[in-house]
């Protein structure tokens, strides 16, 4: 089993340049208040002005990277920055945390509860400041990482609202969020702290929220890293795991650790046999590791982001260790996610799918979609199949 890295190096690339930016380039740009609109719907039309603190700088990082990463287009840094002055004026409260929704003007909606507004609050300004080399840009992802360390353990503060000492979890999402932030502002962060990060976040990964019992990941457990049997404890979200991966491989690339990408390949093909749906294709949104009901309803569900990311950490995989078995399933999860997510009449990608594969929703953006991952993955993959070219390449001259 192979992936044809040619065909769709092509693919991923026009997908990338000629319908997913210019969809948000012509439909989000708030000219009269600033920062973005999320909310569109299948065509592109403005269907609510709420703003999400975590989808303005998704935005902000999106733009930043394309110009830093792609082509320096002066419309595109335009772009990032006009999104930085908003939330610069707007986005934060008095301790400078980052408020989660504002109203289009910039009045604050709702209050500073979720860290994942200042992961990503300081992913965008990190990235800014590479290309920028503005020290006030540097200055508020150096703050904003304090802090989200500062607040880790207790991320939601005085918004948390389970008892104390009843049944005190971790929460995954935040150490996998910091696999790949830390090497995200690597640049204007002190050695030794991206050293201990990385080191922190592998472990936490990879010795705590993988329950080798199961062969999976799992989305919360004790402080200890033990398993709890509760619906937390039990609850898989394989999306989460398998964009983990790829956050793993990356960081075990940089620190030259053959045996956590093996692993990171390993527990990806778990996951993936696990949380496939063998009935209707594509991947589960929500599971229970004992086989149990879930409490989410919209557990069944197939999501945009879960099948991208998926597709990049197989690739990736593929890439790095030439695992058949990623090869294949990679190329399983690109024809579901092919022919069923990218809206080829109306442009960019349905988010939300039904069990069978018809769309739940026919919006573009929303309150959780916004222009990221559609566009990052893009990028992801078509980077990937470029290196993919070259090392086919090589090894058919050398056979």
């Amino acid at each position: 089993m192979t992936i044809d890295a040619v065909a769709l190096s092509e693919l991923y690339k026009d997908n990338l340049l000629k319908d997913v930016i210019p969809f948000w380039e012509k439909n989000s740009i708030d000219k009269d208040f600033g920062g973005f609109f999320t909310c569109l719907d299948k065509c592109g039309h403005i269907y609510d002005t709420d703003k999400f603190i975590w989808l303005q700088a998704r935005q902000v990082w999106t733009f930043s990277m394309m110009y830093q990463e792609v082509e320096p287009k002066q419309e595109w840094l335009d772009i990032a920055l006009h999104g930085a002055e908003f939330l610069k004026k707007f986005g934060r409260d008095e301790d400078g945390d980052w408020y989660f929704s504002l109203k289009q003007d910039g009045e604050p909606l709702i209050q500073p509860y979720n860290i994942f507004s200042d992961c990503f609050a300081c992913m965008a300004f990190g990235k800014l400041y590479q290309i920028t080399k503005d020290d006030e840009h540097a200055a508020i992802a150096r703050f904003t990482f304090d802090r989200i360390l500062q607040k880790q353990h207790q991320a939601k503060g005085k918004y948390e609202k389970s008892f104390p000492g009843t049944r005190s979890l971790q929460s995954f999402s935040l150490p996998m969020i910091l696999c790949n932030l830390v090497l995200e502002i690597e640049p204007i962060l002190n050695p030794e702290l991206v050293s201990s990060t990385i080191q922190h976040g592998i472990q936490k990964v990879m010795e705590e929220f993988y329950q080798e019992d199961f062969g999976l990941i799992l989305e919360h457990v004790g402080l200890e890293g033990e398993f709890v049997d509760s619906f937390e404890g039990r609850l898989i979200n394989p999306g989460h795991g398998l964009e983990a991966m790829w956050f793993i491989m990356d960081l075990a690339k940089r620190e030259q650790r053959e045996d956590i990408v093996q692993k990171a390949v390993e527990i990806s093909l778990q996951i993936l046999e696990r949380s496939w749906d063998k009935e209707h294709q594509g991947i589960f949104y929500f599971m229970d590791v004992l086989g149990k009901p879930v409490l989410q309803l919209e557990w069944d569900q197939k999501l945009w982001w879960v099948h991208i990311e998926t597709m990049i950490t197989l690739a990736k995989g593929y890439l790095l260790t030439g695992n058949e078995q990623c090869a294949s399933w990679f190329n399983k999860v690109h024809e579901y996610t092919w022919t069923h997510f990218p809206d080829l009449e109306n442009g960019e990608w349905f988010g939300y799918l039904n069990r069978s594969g018809q769309p739940l929703l026919d919006l573009k953006g929303g309150k959780w979609k916004g222009c990221f991952h559609v566009p990052r993955g893009l990028f992801q993959l078509w980077s990937i199949m470029e290196k993919l070219k070259i090392k086919q390449q090589i090894s058919l001259l050398n056979s």
